[in-house]
């Protein structure tokens, strides 16, 4: 049966979308994560999926593809369903926040092409973190 967070991912982003809201997605990365290593913090990274931010952007039920411009260089973003922490509007912190489960094996064994330029993290399951409190923004906490 077809877990229902890619369903989830896409109805948070039409409604930021819709609100005029900048939806973000917080992603634990793993080896399987396809991200800029250099703006990955203690194992994670928050990325801009507004329209407006992303090219070719796709939601969908495996994974989450998308290129967009780190640093002034364009770049292929590839993240699995299962390490999406969190998606939600940066304006009001209004989203939702996810289980990150580790990628399935099976899952893992097509082209070599979406480990290229990842970073393999030791963080495993776990609650998502203050994202952004330091900078006074609106802060998104999983409760259990």
């Amino acid at each position: 049966m077809q877990t229902t967070k890619p369903y989830l991912i896409r109805a948070i982003h039409e409604w930021c979308s819709d609100q005029g809201f900048t939806p973000y997605m917080a992603v634990k990365v793993d080896a399987f994560t396809r991200v800029p290593n250099e703006f990955v913090k203690e194992g994670e990274i928050v990325l801009n999926i507004g329209l407006d931010a992303t090219h070719q952007l796709s939601l969908g039920n495996d994974e989450v593809t998308f290129q967009a411009r780190f640093g002034g260089r364009a770049f292929p973003v590839v993240v699995p369903i299962e390490r999406v922490a969190a998606i939600y509007a940066r304006e009001n912190g209004e989203g939702m926040a996810f289980e990150v489960s580790e990628t399935r094996a099976e899952d893992s064994v097509d082209d070599g092409a979406k480990t290229a330029g990842a970073s393999r993290s030791g963080a495993g399951p776990g609650t998502v973190s203050d994202l952004k409190s330091k900078s006074g923004r609106p802060t998104l906490t999983r409760i259990k």
